[in-house]
């Protein structure tokens, strides 16, 4: 007799029996072997035994598609069955045992299964030589967890889960299965209501506005830059400079269609390493559904953007930037996501993700939802998920979105819409553990790679190490000077006697952190307008401003940052559903800035008192920061070896300086290495001919000094001559 009655029939077919291996699949049962399958909608099922006997009729026990037929013996089988019109032959899925060992799910438990990827989602395997899918989630309060998709006509009642207790996972094997077909998982709550969820761990999805994942290939990708990985050096005080990438606006096709990675590998690739940027960053590239959040609202934390290419084409992008000598980093948004009703939200009916209380789970400025970073399983999720974009992917980074909302329990909310920590304090202890486990383990896992803070308050050691009491990243984006020397450059240059400390105060805290400078995508769109519609001034002015900011920031201590169309001087501020304004591009003037940003990386990277020093105060010293009437900056950058000092002056205003007189180490020949001011940038073309000789005067605290021309809305760039 089976150990089931007919009421528990009834709730397989209709979808709402929670352990379907009970009834389906093989069952030992008074000498012989009962096999029982729900096929809803099929005329017969026949079994086709190993030992090829004759093909066995099942009879079918509920009007819904449950058959039922006997094995002899315990002997492997396949199901046929008639369609009415087809006839379809397959391995049962139920015939399988559980595939996740108790390792992986001791693991999963603990949150230490950083191999994610390979565990849960849709993973391509061979179980005892037949091929196919095993499928896995976590769904700890779910009653019934199905896989639904084309190779089944979306039905969740013919691939019931099997729960594994304790971890809360269900898995199933579906043998035969191909790379490249379509899945969703079928929820039911512990309220009777279904879900149709996308899989939190796919590889790969759909183009939006379809929300099915897509069985991806898990086999290893072709990589040919292991000198690449084998030198990088996240803390390593090289230069590096950053060209942000929003990719699906970088460039675009005349039907309107973004350039996909294979073309950007022959396109982008070329273009950057041309202007001397050690680094592409892109903007989100995981799939999101709405172009409009750029990709800061993520559904999916391990495949990339369908309408680029495939997950491969991706992979085959970031070998050639190593090849080319580039390096590729991640933005990365563990903060927050968002609250379309097939991703994370209440995923098993109930709160898995997030936090049930608002107070705790609910962004109330981008109106998505927070991360339990308390729970082991979300925090795995979160560190499995950044590992496998360095792992998987080889990028040399990630740069982690919005730290700031995550370090604090108060950010952005008023009085009484917060709870306080254990302590009654407003620091998120759960989100502050979460970033020291990730980082402990991108040093284990993935070393040399780089994690990047985007973080705006003065919360301490962000940079540090964490056995040194800091929060583990490796660089920290530094917005108290990108806001002051924005606030600093807008103003007319008449006014700017009275914002002169906007420019020197960043040097009070520049070396606290291991800092990047960066002007990013946040800074020129919403109304912000572009970087060169921030300059104040007639046209001439306004690019003169540009390139004397530009070269500014290049010669200040920090790495560089910069945003797409920016190294140009686009007019417009970005939008992210046009490509940038490359007829603009080929201008005059636009072209001007884009060779002084060539010349300014080239200048960076080959002099090494502008790059070793970055984090070192040591490497620093102000000359002239005190010259507001006349607006003008002098400052050394300095190494031990005296012969790579460079002397940086700036002017803030349109008049010429003749006879301005800076102190310098050292008499001797001086070479004015970059003018922000020369005719092929743009400019006016007034400097010193090239170079100047230090006379043994004493100024600004030096033996010898130089007096030179200072160009209007200028930078000087000068080095010993060798």
């Amino acid at each position: 007799m089976p150990a089931f009655d007919s009421a528990a029939l009834d709730a397989l077919a209709a979808g709402r029996y929670g352990d379907p291996f009970a009834i389906l699949g093989p069952h030992e049962a008074s000498g012989h072997v009962v096999v029982r399958t729900i096929q809803p909608g099929a005329r017969g099922v026949d079994l086709l035994t190993s030992s090829g006997e004759k093909p066995i009729t099942m009879r079918c026990i509920h009007e819904a598609g449950i058959f039922e037929g006997e094995l002899t013996r315990n002997d492997t089988y396949r199901l046929r069955v008639d369609w009415g019109g087809s006839v379809q032959i397959f391995d049962d899925s139920y015939r399988f045992p559980p595939l996740l060992g108790d390792l992986d799910l001791h693991l999963l438990g603990e949150g230490r299964q950083l191999k994610l990827a390979d565990c849960l989602g849709a993973v391509f395997m061979r179980i005892d030589g037949v091929a196919g899918v095993r499928f896995a989630i976590w769904a700890p309060n779910a009653c019934r967890v199905s896989v639904i998709g084309d190779f089944n006509a979306w039905d969740g009642r013919r691939h019931s889960m099997r729960l594994r207790h304790g971890a809360g996972v269900w898995e199933l094997f579906i043998p035969g299965l191909a790379i490249g077909s379509l899945y969703k998982f079928e929820i039911l709550t512990r309220d009777g209501a279904i879900l149709l969820k996308a899989d939190p761990i796919a590889r790969q999805f759909e183009g939006p506005p379809a929300t099915a994942a897509i069985v991806g290939d898990n086999a290893p990708f072709s990589w040919t830059d292991d000198l690449w990985m084998q030198r990088r050096n996240a803390h390593s005080d090289a230069p590096l400079s950053i060209y942000e990438v929003h990719v699906a606006s970088w460039r675009r096709h005349d039907d309107g269609r973004p350039f996909l990675w294979r073309e950007l590998a022959d396109t982008l690739i070329p273009y950057v390493t041309d202007l001397g940027f050690t680094h592409i960053e892109f903007m989100p590239i995981m799939a999101h559904p709405f172009g409009g959040s750029w990709g800061y609202q993520p559904l999916s934390q391990f495949a990339p953007m369908p309408i680029l290419g495939t997950p491969d084409e991706f992979a085959f992008f970031v070998d050639r930037c190593h090849v080319a000598g580039l390096g590729v980093i991640l933005d990365w948004v563990p903060a927050h996501f968002p609250t379309d009703a097939y991703g994370l939200i209440r995923f098993d009916g109930t709160a898995l993700y997030e936090h049930e209380d608002p107070r705790e789970g609910f962004h109330q400025d981008w109106n998505t939802l927070i991360y339990n970073f308390g729970r082991n399983e979300v925090r795995n999720f979160l560190i499995a998920s950044a590992l496998f974009w360095l792992d998987r992917y080889h990028v040399d980074g990630i740069r982690v979105d919005a730290v700031a909302s995550m370090l604090y329990r108060d950010y952005s909310r008023a009085e009484g819409q917060w709870i306080p920590n254990r302590f009654g304090g407003r620091e998120n202890l759960e989100a502050i553990d979460f970033l020291l486990e990730l980082s402990d383990a991108i040093t284990e896992y993935a070393p040399g790679s780089m994690l990047i803070a985007e973080e705006s308050t003065a919360w301490p050691g962000v940079s540090a190490p964490v056995d040194k009491g800091g929060l583990g990243f490796t660089h920290k984006w530094n917005m108290g000077w990108m806001h002051d020397t924005l606030r600093y450059i807008a103003q007319d240059p008449i006014n700017r006697r009275y914002h002169h400390d906007d420019m020197t105060f960043g040097l009070i805290y520049a070396f606290s952190e291991r800092f990047i400078l960066p002007i990013s995508h946040d800074e020129v769109v919403y109304g912000k307008s572009s970087l060169l519609g921030k300059m104040p001034g007639d046209n001439w002015q306004r690019f003169a401003n540009l390139r004397a900011y530009l070269s500014f920031m290049w010669t200040q201590p920090g790495k560089k940052l910069l945003f797409m169309g920016q190294e140009f001087g686009q007019a417009n501020e970005w939008n992210h559903d046009l490509q940038l304004a490359w007829p603009e591009a080929e201008a005059p003037h636009h072209g001007g800035v884009r060779h002084l940003v060539r010349d300014l990386n080239r200048v960076y990277c080959a002099e090494p008192a502008l790059s070793c020093t970055d984090f070192d105060p040591s490497g620093f010293r102000w000359l002239i920061g005190d010259d507001r009437n006349q607006s003008v900056f002098a400052w050394l950058r300095q190494t031990g070896n005296s012969e790579e000092t460079i002397l940086v002056v700036a002017n803030f205003t349109p008049v010429p300086r003749h006879a301005y007189r800076v102190g310098v180490p050292s008499p001797g020949h001086w070479v004015e290495v970059l003018n922000s001011d020369a005719a092929t940038y743009g400019g006016s073309d007034l400097g010193n001919l090239g170079g100047a000789n230090a006379e043994t005067v004493a100024s600004h605290g030096m033996a010898a000094s130089l007096s030179l021309t200072l160009p209007p809305l200028g930078v000087l760039i000068l080095r010993k001559d060798r």
